[in-house]
């Protein structure tokens, strides 16, 4: 038996910029036609949810007309709940982010298990976070892997990091350092599988055993000229089939037709893009 997940990710839909659920209605009909068992979308489902109850509301309106019939699940980005709270971040994750959300979509994590796996969905957001249901995260996920003896398969919208658990590299696209220490060791265990989005660029590569798969962006990428290439810069989602012995396979897929959009050229949606540096 093989579990076919659909992953998607950073669909950034608002009913003010209609370019980007355009490229959304075109990778739903391809994922509709792949027929997976599941689609799971690791992250900014919206374009600003975080603040704005209206992007929240037609992000959910559009998956459950795109994905009318199949089994759908979203965990939250920063855009639709806040960011690690750090200094100087604008749009802290916090309690009040927390409860819209959930007012919305429900949970803010989720669990599914098949033969041979574990599936499991977090909020990367509320890591380091202090208001009640990020501390419970911690714990659902060390009862999630106790005792567990199949494979764990961990969903999530940040990368864990760039190339190592150990590294301490501040910033805005990785989980911080002390917030990771403690998920892996609540989950006691490597995950085979770590799988998020976020960075709007493709990778897939191993570390100490497990791999880790970032989804590229639905609605558009993050140019040169404001973000560093890591991976590869390109719209599409990723099939994960995960099988019954605990093997998988994690393939791109790609989608004709989407719009390339460059998001440091369009500053009306959120602003002037720093530069890297």
């Amino acid at each position: 038996m093989t579990f076919r997940i659909a992953q998607i990710s950073d669909t950034h839909l608002s009913p003010d910029h209609p370019g980007f659920t355009a490229n959304f209605h075109r990778l739903a009909a391809a994922v509709r036609d792949s027929r997976p068992d599941l689609v799971l979308h690791t992250g900014d489902i919206s374009l600003n949810g975080a603040d704005s109850d209206a992007d929240l509301t037609f992000s959910r309106a559009e998956h459950e007309t795109q994905f009318a019939g199949l089994d759908w699940r979203v965990l939250p980005g920063n855009h639709d709940v806040g960011d690690n709270p750090a200094g100087g971040v604008r749009q802290p994750a916090d309690a009040a982010r927390h409860a819209r959300w959930c007012a919305v979509f429900g949970s803010d994590r989720m669990m599914l298990d098949t033969t041979g796996w574990r599936i499991l969905g977090l909020n990367a957001l509320s890591m380091g976070a202090d208001f009640p249901a990020a501390e419970t995260q911690y714990a659902a996920a060390a009862e999630a892997a106790e005792g567990f003896v199949g494979e764990i398969a961990l969903f999530l919208h940040k990368p864990l990091f760039h190339s190592d658990a150990a590294e301490d590299e501040p910033g805005y696209w990785y989980v911080p350092h002390d917030p990771r220490q403690r998920l892996l060791a609540a989950l006691g265990r490597p995950p085979a599988l770590v799988a998020c989005g976020h960075v709007h660029q493709f990778r897939d590569h191993a570390v100490g055993g497990t791999r880790h798969v970032w989804a590229p962006a639905t609605a558009f990428i993050v140019g040169d000229d404001w973000q560093q290439p890591i991976g590869t810069k390109m719209l599409g989602w990723v099939e994960h089939l995960l099988h019954a012995d605990g093997s998988f396979e994690s393939r791109l897929r790609t989608v004709d037709g989407l719009s390339l959009y460059d998001i440091g050229r369009m500053p009306q949606v959120y602003g002037a893009m720093p530069k890297p540096g």
